[in-house]
């Protein structure tokens, strides 16, 4: 929900509302002001001198500390904003910190309208910054800090910009209005109706329409007056200058699903979507038994990939003046009719015992999905009106970035990004240079993220290049620089980099020996980092540029910190199946004794997501399993997490790896793994044990299913087990969708191997998961069962989501993952 607000302007403070007590294993969380009924309490933090229990670690980790979340600058470049929220509370608290203070302030409620907001516009004079709160528009004059509040209302507003002429336009629903500085009028700009255009006053065309105007005296003098006023009413509009802007009726098909104004305020660039479409399932619910009222609530679902059919976008640009449409025609996307499936239309055709004949047809396009950036796929330049957009097409072989012919509704082609597997969701920031018809842009085309220019009319150039990759680039406040972050050294390790646009020269400007991530002052001089450690998680840093880098935060409790945390080693396992290296974190028991005559016992976890990198110097986003991972050390074990094929921060071959195999090289690095520890960790190779969630507990099923041998045991949570059933978005990318490649669903889908099983397996998932349904489990245990397969156990979790919120929930889950290797694997 978050990055969604983001998306639309807000900031960290202007979402003051309740929000999710969830702490997942990728969040970290801090203990309430005041304890609640429904709280867990707090457990004893471990001792330094004592192990870790499994009660210590699954408890309400409020215990760990309280962590700055979604930090950003001041508008001054002096202070820094965060939020700070307890994993028990549905409430966050707002601070600020000087960059030369000690000490943190709490925030007011009644003051955050009045807080530097993270999200805002400025003005061509860079004096003022123009910002929404809770849906409103406010103004902040920067010199002086006056702020000015512009509107009051219960409707929220999605988004603002500066004219050209130091107005600001905003736009609300379907509707855009101007704010003129000079009066503080506002003007309706743009009113969009999704319906069809009024017919108006018709002349009777019928025989018994003109028999009944010509003989009947009354319904002629009706017909003149209705034409006199419609008549005056359409002289009014034009000729009264205090009249809003007539009504644009765009049809009743579709809705508007994004919008955007060009510097000044002439065009209006708007993205349709079919109005029947709705991203839901229409067959099926997931049933809540834990009701608030004592009944089973039916709760709706998101559409599956076999059922979801989606449908692109259309794209128009109105013209105000004019008034205008103009429809945007596709023919200026390069390939913009390839038939880009061919191949696996003609594979799946041949298992079938059919032919497949190749044509050429225009594709389904749409604007570049938001996964987490907070840029507008819709990006105009500065000050002209000139207007650049990133689409995707539908089948995830393309990404476009494209210019727009406003007057006569062409795309013309800037950048094509193409990938017979599919184009990356990440990695896709994009802009104007100020003042230039030059384009900066990411793109994966050489194998990695790589920053590029292009010029109009011109070829692109490469300004960083390299096997590591580049992403959540900046550009600097005097356009000189563009700031990023890059993997340079170590697939592991992170840094900010920045690149001089006019000597291309670039340079390391962080020396971190873990994960960052970074945010540079409105004054370009520092860097604010939020940063960690294999063992030290996330804490905030300033660092000045060319300067000396000082700790701004220290919200890591003492009791965390004391304790003796084994820091994993990060080591490449050489592949035996032709990938090269995988990368991957170890720990050794405690005590470890590589010489010693009993083997050791072992366990690999696999990380979530698929597209995720685990096995990093940074602190680990699964902080339990971390924690877990010591308590296993502790009672004798080997542990491995390895950065699998089809994971991030490796570069585009080791992301398209899996495509349309889902599961099968994944199984050969794991394989590799065990080989791996087998001889340089004194491991029992006969004795190692696989656990993990979600695309990890995919990968659970995979291996005990298709590799029978290599693990001895397995704990799948929240598992995927057929991708037909899961979300559109992610699966198509890998697998295509089910009615065109059958084959890769039947390949890459537990289910289908599930005849494979003959080791212990432990099922486990949240009844309400709305990410992974809970139905995956259950249609594989009924798989299992008529398979006749008595070596799996399962535990169900009635109030879990997806990600699990109650730490007697978690206690359990990972009581019954360690009593499985305990018993398997000693």
């Amino acid at each position: 929900m978050n990055s969604v607000m983001r998306h639309l302007g807000l900031s960290a403070l202007a979402i003051a509302v309740l929000t999710s007590c969830a702490a997942t294993s990728t969040e970290t969380a801090t203990p309430a002001a005041t304890p609640t009924a429904y709280q867990v309490p707090l457990a004893q933090p471990p001792q330094v001198s004592q192990q870790l229990t499994l009660n210590q670690i699954m408890a309400n980790p409020d215990w760990m500390g309280i962590f700055a979340k979604e930090a950003y600058w001041s508008d001054d470049s002096q202070s820094v904003f965060f939020a700070r929220q307890p994993s028990a509370s549905a409430l966050r608290n707002y601070y600020q910190q000087g960059i030369n203070n000690s000490r943190a302030v709490e925030l007011a409620i009644d003051k955050l309208h009045a807080v530097d907001q993270q999200f805002g516009v400025l003005d061509s004079t860079k004096s003022n910054k123009a910002y929404l709160y809770q849906g409103n528009v406010f103004v902040k004059h920067l010199s002086s800090g006056k702020i000015t509040q512009l509107t009051r209302q219960r409707s929220a507003i999605s988004g603002l910009r500066y004219l050209n002429n130091g107005d600001i336009a905003y736009w609300q629903g379907d509707n855009v209005f101007q704010i003129h500085q000079d009066s503080g009028l506002v003007e309706q700009l743009l009113e969009i109706k999704m319906a069809k255009a009024p017919e108006g006053v018709k002349e009777p065309s019928s025989y018994l329409a003109k028999q009944q105007h010509r003989l009947i005296q009354y319904v002629a003098m009706q017909h003149e007056q209705a034409k006199a006023k419609e008549q005056f009413k359409n002289e009014l509009q034009k000729s009264d200058p205090t009249l809003a802007a007539s009504t644009w009726y765009l049809g009743d098909t579709e809705v508007v699903s994004e919008l955007s104004v060009s510097p000044d305020g002439r065009y209006v660039f708007v993205a349709l979507t079919d109005k029947n479409y709705t991203g839901s399932s229409e067959h099926d619910i997931m049933p809540n038994y834990l009701g608030s009222e004592g009944y089973i609530d039916p709760v709706p679902v998101r559409a599956r990939v076999a059922e979801d059919t989606l449908l692109g976008q259309r794209f128009v640009v109105l013209d105000l003046n004019t008034h205008k449409q103009i429809d945007v025609t596709i023919e200026g996307l390069t390939g913009f009719d390839e038939d880009v499936l061919a191949k696996v239309k003609a594979q799946n055709a041949k298992a079938k015992g059919e032919s497949y004949q190749s044509t050429k047809a225009p594709r389904k396009i749409q604007l570049m999905q938001d996964w987490g950036w907070t840029q507008s796929a819709i990006q105009w330049h500065e000050s002209e009106n000139k207007l650049a957009v990133m689409v995707e097409a539908i089948d995830n072989k393309d990404r476009w970035i494209a210019t727009v012919d406003l007057s006569k509704g062409k795309f013309i082609t800037e950048h094509r990004l193409h990938d017979d597997a599919w184009v990356n969701y990440d990695y896709n920031q994009f802009g104007w240079i100020p003042g230039t018809d030059t384009l900066y842009y990411l793109s994966e085309e050489t194998g990695y993220s790589q920053l590029y220019l292009k010029a109009s009319g011109e070829k692109p150039r490469a300004l960083t290049q390299g096997k590591f990759v580049v992403s959540d680039i900046t550009l600097s406040p005097d356009a000189n620089y563009i700031y990023y972050k890059a993997n340079q050294s170590h697939p592991g390790i992170y840094n900010v980099h920045r690149v001089n646009l006019t000597s291309g020269k670039n340079e390391q400007l962080t020396q971190w020996d873990g994960n960052l991530d970074y945010s540079l002052s409105p004054d370009g001089a520092k860097l604010l980092l939020n940063a960690s450690r294999r063992t030290q998680p996330n804490e905030l840093y300033i660092q000045p540029i060319g300067g000396e880098l000082k700790q701004l935060t220290s919200y890591t409790s003492e009791a965390f910190k004391q304790y003796p945390w084994q820091a994993p080693e990060v080591i490449a396992v050489p592949s035996n199946h032709g990938a090269g290296q995988i990368y991957a974190r170890v720990y050794l028991p405690q005590g470890y004794d590589k010489s010693r005559a009993e083997k050791y016992p072992a366990v690999i976890f696999n990380h979530g997501a698929g597209y995720l990198q685990n096995a990093d110097y940074g602190f680990s986003g699964y902080f339990r399993e971390f924690m877990f991972h010591n308590l296993l050390t502790q009672q004798g074990y080997v542990v491995m997490d390895m950065d699998y094929r089809g994971s991030k921060g490796y570069g585009r071959d080791w992301r398209t790896a899996i495509y349309r195999n889902m599961g099968h090289p994944e199984v050969e690095d794991l394989k590799d793994g065990v080989t791996w520890m087998g001889q340089h960790t004194n491991v029992d190779i006969k004795r190692v044990g696989t656990y993990g969630g979600s695309y990890g507990g995919f990968l659970t099923f995979m291996s005990l299913f298709t590799e029978p041998d290599l693990f001895q045991a397995g704990a799948a949570l929240r598992p995927v087990a057929d991708w037909a059933h899961y979300n559109a978005p992610y699966t198509s990318n890998i697998l295509n969708t089910p009615d065109v490649d059958p084959i890769a669903y039947e390949r890459s889908s537990p289910i289908e191997h599930a005849q494979g099983l003959t080791k212990p397996l432990l099922i486990m998932s949240g009844v309400m998961d709305d990410n992974v349904f809970f139905q995956d489990s259950v249609r594989l245990v009924q798989r299992l069962i008529e398979l006749e397969k008595p070596m799996f156990k399962t535990a169900i979790y009635p109030v879990e989501p997806h990600g699990f919120r109650q730490p007697s929930s978690w206690l359990d889950e990972y009581r019954r993952i360690y009593k499985l290797f305990e018993q398997e694997l000693k």
